[in-house]
């Protein structure tokens, strides 16, 4: 008798589990249910938090490589980035050096946050030959444009009296011009890719400032300051960049690596998938379960259990979606899965993130056993 064979394939759930840690809770909870099925484990990422590690399993000869570097307040941090293929290929996932949980929520500033230290480990993989950079955006503290990450390759962002620009975003309301003399002479000779969570533009109400500057820590006044330092930033700069999809992701970031370091935005999804080859682990299973900590608006912009449950139905693969919180109105993208199991609403009084997924999970496997 062949045994069924089901993808395990979550992501992040923000703030709580990463996307191993969730997929191990859910093996747990089936294994707990004693269902008969072959478990394929392959935990996602999207170009946000968990992408690097989620590189590491699905690309050959690769290792974890370390750096302290300014934080996104300025206090150092440590930092993890990885070289793979042999060193040819640097994997920097921005939420290590300029994340969101890296700062506390009382001390969140989204005007004065900055990417300096995600340019420090794009620096140290130039300097160490990395011949193709992988950027992975999402999570992060940040809506500075990318200025800090761009400022520590080399470019210099000056006032109209040719004075550097203080860190953070808001500052960019000052921008007169951006010197790229002293620019990294290696941004020239690699790829760059800017592995993106997200397809937002730079600017408007789906843009950086507007639509994820309120869980950074900016109040209604300080989101339009952002705006309008966004806007000056891109009118400077290059403005039609600042339209593309995921220009606006990890706040801005996006738009700075590519209208000043010659980034070329891609899914991040589509680039872990391919990876761990995904397409063909999906051709193979029998069902695909996937989650993630919000299903909300965002997730239809380019997240990875959205983009999981497309290729699954044009194979003909059924997707069962697990999810801390459901907003209900994403019908369209909430049509996409056989099943949804909303976590909040049966979570045990006191159990952690991780027990709540992994009794979910088994709940629902013995639900299915029984029918």
């Amino acid at each position: 008798m062949i045994r069924p064979r089901w993808l395990l394939a979550p992501q992040e759930f923000k703030g709580t589990l990463s996307a191993a840690e969730a997929a191990d809770a859910m093996a747990e909870g089936l294994r707990q249910a004693s269902l008969d099925v072959v478990l394929d484990v392959a935990p996602l990422a999207d170009g946000g938090p968990g992408t690097l590690d989620a590189l590491l399993v699905g690309m050959p000869r690769g290792e974890r490589r370390r750096l302290t570097v300014r934080g996104p307040l300025g206090a150092p941090v440590e930092a993890c980035w990885a070289r793979l293929d042999d060193g040819r290929t640097a994997v920097v996932e921005m939420a290590q050096a300029s994340g969101l949980t890296l700062v506390p929520p009382e001390q969140r500033d989204a005007r004065a946050a900055c990417t300096h230290g995600t340019g420090q480990l794009l620096r140290e993989a130039l300097d160490a030959g990395c011949e193709r950079l992988i950027v992975g955006l999402g999570g992060s503290a940040t809506t500075d444009g990318g200025k800090g990450a761009l400022e520590a390759l080399g470019f210099r962002f000056l006032d109209a009296d040719g004075a550097p620009l203080p860190p953070g975003g808001a500052s960019l309301a000052r921008l007169a011009r951006v010197d790229a003399t002293g620019k990294h002479p290696r941004l020239e000779q690699v790829e760059l890719l800017i592995a993106t969570d997200v397809t937002t533009p730079l600017l408007g109400n789906d843009g950086s400032a507007r639509l994820f500057g309120p869980q950074k820590g900016a109040d209604a006044a300080a989101v339009e300051e952002l705006e309008t330092a966004l806007a000056t930033f891109c009118r400077i700069v290059d403005e039609a960049t600042a339209n593309l999809p995921g220009a606006g992701a990890a706040g801005g970031l996006g738009y700075g690596l590519a209208a000043l370091a010659g980034g070329k935005l891609t899914s991040g999804y589509d680039l872990v998938a391919r990876a761990l080859g995904m397409e063909r682990r999906v051709l193979l299973a029998d069902l695909v379960l996937t989650g993630e900590g919000r299903f909300d608006r965002q997730t239809s912009m380019g997240k990875g259990p959205v983009a999981l449950a497309r290729l699954a139905r044009a194979q003909g693969t059924h997707v069962v979606l697990f999810a801390g919180i459901v907003q209900r109105d994403n019908g369209p993208e909430l049509s996409l899965f056989r099943e949804v199991v909303e976590l909040s609403s049966q979570a045990r009084p006191g159990a952690s993130a991780r027990e709540t997924l992994r009794e979910a999970t088994a709940k629902w496997a013995l639900a299915r056993l029984g029918g």
